[in-house]
């Protein structure tokens, strides 16, 4: 028995695909793909299924998304087979926002206008189907960041709206200000992040039936590079399962772990590596019962489950 490869977000048809390429990686380590690359990275990726691509505008020091949009208009095929998502607020101090003195947050009417005017030249397209306000803005105005993504749906700017990082009260607030339903939001979690598992963030996902996106769910890599007695413990635990079912790869077994909740999560991966991500693809074949689940979970916190 395998996962469906699409799970719908919205009543009004968006869907994603269930794994969803992360791009933040694509000009780490010094890379810097010329179009021809990243258009053949596209290719790839849709290949094995992952039709949607998770940005932010400051990804790379707010360079990815003209990266990956320089690649996207050199991609043969038809912009209506993906989808496109970005994230905006955060700001950074950059060379390439010389008036950012400091970090901080703008859900600001005006930032979100112009940031997804810049995401929509930066990828070639003339809409989103899905954008994230990035992180909590203490400073936020319900009402008026509200207004600004009910207009950005109304002028067909972007599909759907969602956010990243919000505490079930925050999602609450914002969507209590807004017409429509929030598609989603982007959480940490991995088999070395287990806090929402106890913090209400997939209670609350599953009590509003939206689909929560998973960043990280590998721990940022650390799950196969980390030295400490968790990570350790934890790759014990995904081989032990990995054998008893049959699974050559590791990471396609942790992503299992997150496939099987019944929030309906989907896995943001960052591999920029195309035979990581068909590994990481498999995942969808996986199965885990109910005592695999939970012997992986024991392994993470490091005792019986409570």
């Amino acid at each position: 028995m395998t996962y469906d490869s699409r799970i719908a977000l919205t009543e009004d048809g968006l869907s994603l695909s269930r794994l969803v390429f992360g791009a933040w990686r694509l000009l780490d380590g010094g890379m810097h793909p010329d179009a021809d690359a990243v258009a053949r990275l596209i290719g790839i990726a849709v290949d094995l299924g992952l039709t949607s691509f998770d940005h932010a505008d400051i990804y790379g020091n707010y360079e990815v998304e003209a990266a990956f949009g320089a690649g996207l208009a050199r991609w043969t095929g038809k912009r209506e087979d993906i989808e496109l998502i970005s994230k905006c607020d955060i700001m950074l101090e950059s060379p390439n926002r010389p008036g950012n003195r400091l970090k901080h947050y703008d859900t600001s009417a005006g930032h979100i206008a112009a940031s997804v005017e810049r995401s929509l030249a930066n990828l070639h397209t003339d809409y989103l189907d899905l954008l994230l306000l990035h992180r909590p803005d203490p400073l936020m105005d319900a009402d008026e960041t509200a207004a600004a993504l009910a207009g950005l749906v109304k002028t067909g700017k972007v599909r759907a709206v969602g956010v990243s990082n919000f505490t079930p009260s925050q999602f609450d607030l914002l969507a209590s200000r807004l017409p429509f339903s929030l598609a989603t939001n982007q959480i940490e979690m991995s088999v070395l992040k287990t806090t929402a598992l106890t913090d209400g963030s997939l209670d609350h996902a599953q009590r509003l039936s939206y689909a929560p996106m998973i960043w990280s769910p590998l721990g940022g890599g650390s799950l196969f590079t980390g030295q400490q007695g968790r990570e350790a413990r934890v790759r014990a635990a995904l081989a032990a399962v990995a054998a008893e079912i049959g699974a050559s790869d590791l990471a396609s077994v942790a992503i299992a772990w997150l496939l099987r909740h019944p929030a309906q999560l989907v896995p943001v991966l960052g591999s920029m590596k195309p035979e990581r991500l068909a590994a990481m693809a498999g995942a969808l074949d996986v199965r885990l019962d109910r005592q695999q689940w939970f012997a992986i979970l024991e392994a993470s916190e490091g005792r019986p489950v409570a």
